[in-house]
């Protein structure tokens, strides 16, 4: 796999219904909905899938350094965080994954909460964030799908910037290393990613 970003202009998933239920509130066995209820709930998903365009990278790099709270990758990208590096562990290698939702998608949610339809914007919201979940996970099986002709694979979790002591600041080396802006997402100065529903994410090669 070569140590260069690979861009994913296109990644195809149908909607994940039990986890957007869930984000939407609704637990199996315990709340009821009407058919009605469940008919407009799965209309706005649809209508969201079909608004949502999914694109992503990925780029895999050796560590050279993991000395319980530096990661000091090739590239000369460094991260400080023991939680990261107590997750990689004795990882020699791994994989930074960026994925986006879309613009359309948050202008949609703008436009259903300004017409005062805030339950298509809801459900449009939860659609859309748990479809960038899911294009991450996408990605991993991509990578792994070429790892697996080393006999290698993915840590079965990832990490993220803003999680535990992984400072969100580190979301610009992220940004900047995924080459996020060939698939629509810049960066703020306090680090937030545009479009909303953009996210990166880390795991580890075994």
């Amino acid at each position: 796999m070569p140590n260069t970003v690979t861009v994913l202009e296109n990644i195809l998933i149908a909607p994940p219904a039990a986890q957007i239920y869930s984000r939407l509130g609704f637990k199996k066995k315990i709340t009821s909905l009407s058919s009605g209820h469940r008919q407009e709930t799965d209309r706005y998903m649809e209508e969201a899938a079909s608004i949502i365009r999914l694109q992503g990278s990925f780029l895999r790099l050796s560590i050279r350094k993991n000395d319980g709270l530096t990661i000091a990758m090739e590239g000369r990208t460094t991260f400080r965080s023991a939680k990261l590096s107590a997750f990689l562990g004795d990882c020699r290698d791994a994989v930074l994954m960026g994925a986006t939702a879309g613009k359309p998608i948050i202008d949609a949610i703008g436009e259903k909460t300004a017409q005062g339809n805030l339950t298509a914007a809801v459900v449009y919201d939860a659609t859309a964030s748990e479809m960038t979940d899911a294009a991450l996970d996408w990605i991993m099986n991509y990578v792994n799908g070429q790892l697996r002709r080393e006999g290698r694979r993915l840590l079965p979790r990832r990490f993220s910037a803003g999680y535990a002591d992984f400072s969100l600041s580190h979301q610009k080396i992220l940004h900047k290393k995924l080459q996020m802006e060939k698939i629509g997402v810049f960066i703020t100065p306090d680090c937030i990613l545009r479009p909303e529903k953009s996210v990166t994410a880390i795991s580890g090669i075994v």
